[in-house]
């Protein structure tokens, strides 16, 4: 028997599918709304799956945060002035540098673009929706668009983060970079309308 909308959005609710039945509801409603997709099925999976993990971990992050800010230890005001950020700009790009002292939890803004990252000193653990990890200069990688963190620096850092931006001041740079929540983060290069149909699909 065939759902409606309304029922598969009621069943994702109250009784999600098993990765097997997924698969086999999205071959049959595919089929039966001759629906055109940019994707398959795995890669759908994956994402939900992802979006899933994503939302719990801002969710709890979010709390974590105005723990730490309302900690007696919260660095408060003075945390820029424990972490001084050098600022250069290179044919539309932004080079940030920041120094961070060991031994301090630090949660990060919202990220508002997918950029590339460098650890050029020092150790630190990240902790994202995937878990922590430890990373050691010399070290790089992508951070996405959407992405938060909790970082612990296990001794003195040196982070740099490059951005693309044809602005020239650091309140303008700031403005696009991070988000000010979740919810306002630019994804477009994702067709996130697609996508969220086919979580209305299945689950």
């Amino acid at each position: 028997m065939s759902l409606s909308m309304q029922e598969i959005d009621n069943q994702v609710e109250t009784q999600p599918l098993n990765k097997q039945q997924a698969k086999q509801q999205f071959i049959e409603k595919t089929k039966e709304f001759n629906l055109q997709h940019s994707f398959n099925f795995d890669e759908a999976w994956d994402y939900v799956q992802h979006k899933k993990k994503q939302k719990d971990f801002q969710e709890k992050i979010t709390l974590f945060e105005k723990a730490v800010i309302n900690h007696d230890n919260s660095l408060g005001e003075t945390t820029h002035d424990l972490n001084p950020t050098k600022h250069s700009f290179a044919d539309g790009q932004y080079v940030r540098e920041i120094y961070n002292p060991a031994g301090l939890i630090i949660v990060t803004k919202i990220h508002n673009q997918t950029h590339p990252f460098f650890l050029m000193k020092g150790e630190m653990t990240i902790l994202t929706e995937d878990g922590p990890k430890t990373i050691k200069a010399p070290y790089h990688g992508i951070t996405k668009a959407g992405t938060k963190r909790i970082i612990f620096t296990h001794t003195e850092c040196v982070f740099v983060t490059v951005h693309k931006t044809e602005s020239l001041t650091i309140d303008e740079i700031e403005k696009e970079v991070i988000a000010e929540s979740f919810d306002k983060v630019k994804l477009d290069n994702l067709n996130i309308k697609e996508i969220e149909k086919l979580i209305m699909e299945f689950n």
